[in-house]
């Protein structure tokens, strides 16, 4: 067990709790006083709640994977002696394998892990309402508003919670303590497992500025790429760069990556009742075997573009604009957008858009491992064809008939279950959800 507390956060006296509303009143005359926020990391989260049921594994390399004997099988967690050996999150069993042979490979059990994240964040719910879940394993905490009612110290409520999360379900956790979630979510990074890290006002320029780029949120590899042609690898060196620039790098992202190296990030905890406007919608599948003729492609294409159209009728949303992605046997990874002119969320539009980019980016038989549709730009509006086609002048009359078929279909499926009718282009093979509200990828919400 660690505790590293760099700088000890306390609140002002001045400050009274008010629960049902975000928000802190404050005496008069009194200053402002920053937020206080925890972010709360399940260490080896999968793993760990496996050894719960397999405790004489618990010093052996153990890792959770996807089926060993498919190509999907790649590392969905690993334990700490199994880290000690070099084995990584989301690599493929065999590289796994390659730096760890004795590694013990066990199967994951998704209903378990869902059943103890609601334990975990239930204990935190105990000491704010500000709880707002970040995956599976990760929740933000803002406890501006109730630290009084527990001692007033942040980094010990970081402890008890820890204390408590490893008494009660044996499962240990990282926390970090900030003024902000960018910098939270850096502390519980910053020192595994078991650990509270406290970066406060005082001591955040020595601790963030000398860290890569890449550590904080938001900043992925392309944005890694662009920054560092210009010298810019450091936190502090893209403090200090003209904002100008960074904006012209990598636009709207580059200030908000400008801004969070800054300390300025003021992005509100929301509570687990208030649900984030959905920003895309998007599944991947990875094939069995490579698809290497322009048939297969729009099969495996057809079948992604049919569950991103149904999901975006379950909540009532419209895209106007699609992106692939495609990956190679080798991992390489390429995608492309395209704006549509209207907004849609019909199975056969967005089949249609997603095979125009596919035939940009890609020339039989090169082999494709993985595809993914993502419907972006989204509206709960309807909208129509920006220009009318003179050549077709019954196209409002035949999108209203495939809108009228694509319900009955989701009706169907809702009655009988989603495999009793496909539209005719579908594969059999898994998807799985990228992006929008399940899982977000590289630009995770904040």
């Amino acid at each position: 067990m660690t505790r590293c507390l760099i700088s000890p956060f306390h609140l002002s006296k001045d400050v009274v709790y008010c629960r049902s509303v975000y928000h802190i009143l404050f005496a008069e005359g009194a200053a402002a006083v920053d937020r206080v926020i925890l972010h709360c990391d399940l260490n080896s989260f999968y793993a760990s709640v496996e050894l719960l049921s397999r405790p004489e594994l618990r010093e052996l390399p153990v890792a959770v994977c996807g089926d060993p004997a498919s190509r999907k099988g790649i590392i969905l967690a690993k334990n700490e002696p199994a880290k000690a050996c070099g084995v990584k999150t989301a690599e493929t069993i065999w590289q796994a394998r390659r730096k760890c042979p004795d590694l013990v490979l066990l199967p994951p059990h998704h209903d378990l892990y869902r059943e103890f994240s609601h334990l975990v964040n239930a204990i935190y719910g105990q000491y704010t309402d500000l709880v707002e879940p970040f995956g599976i394993d990760e929740s933000w905490l803002d406890i501006t508003g109730s630290m009084h009612l527990f001692g007033g110290d942040a980094a010990a409520i970081a402890d008890e919670l820890r204390r408590r999360v490893r008494g009660e379900l044996g499962l240990t956790l990282s926390v970090g303590v900030s003024f902000n979630k960018v910098f939270a979510k850096l502390g519980s990074d910053y020192r595994k497992p078991d650990a509270t890290t406290v970066i406060s006002r005082e001591n955040w320029r020595e601790i963030v500025w000398p860290l890569p780029v890449g550590s904080i949120l938001f900043a992925g590899p392309a944005a890694q790429k662009a920054l560092a042609q210009y010298g810019i690898r450091t936190l502090g060196q893209l403090a200090a760069a003209d904002l100008g620039l960074v904006e012209g790098l990598l636009g709207k992202m580059g200030r908000q990556l400008w801004r969070c190296a800054n300390g300025l990030d003021d992005a509100p905890v929301r509570p687990q009742h208030e649900k984030e406007p959905v920003k895309s919608v998007g599944n991947s599948s990875t094939f069995p075997d490579n698809l290497t003729t322009r048939d297969q492609v729009r099969r495996g294409a057809a079948r992604l573009c049919d569950s991103v159209a149904a999901r975006l009728r379950q909540q009532g949303l419209y895209c106007r604009a699609v992106q692939v992605g495609l990956r190679d046997p080798s991992f390489h990874n390429i995608s492309r957008q395209k704006h549509l002119g209207h907004s849609t969320h019909l199975m056969r539009e967005l089949l249609e858009a997603a095979m125009e980019l596919i035939d940009g980016l890609w020339r039989p038989p090169s082999p494709i491992r993985l595809i993914s549709v993502t419907a972006l730009d989204l509206t709960d509006t309807r909208e129509t064809y920006e220009q009318t086609d003179l050549f077709a002048p019954d196209q409002p009359a035949l999108d209203e008939r495939r809108e009228r078929l694509e319900q009955a279909v989701d009706n169907l499926r809702a009655k009988y279950g989603r495999q009793i009718i496909s539209f005719g282009e579908g594969t059999a093979g898994p998807l799985s959800h990228e992006g929008g509200e399940e899982e977000p990828p590289e630009l995770k919400k904040p």
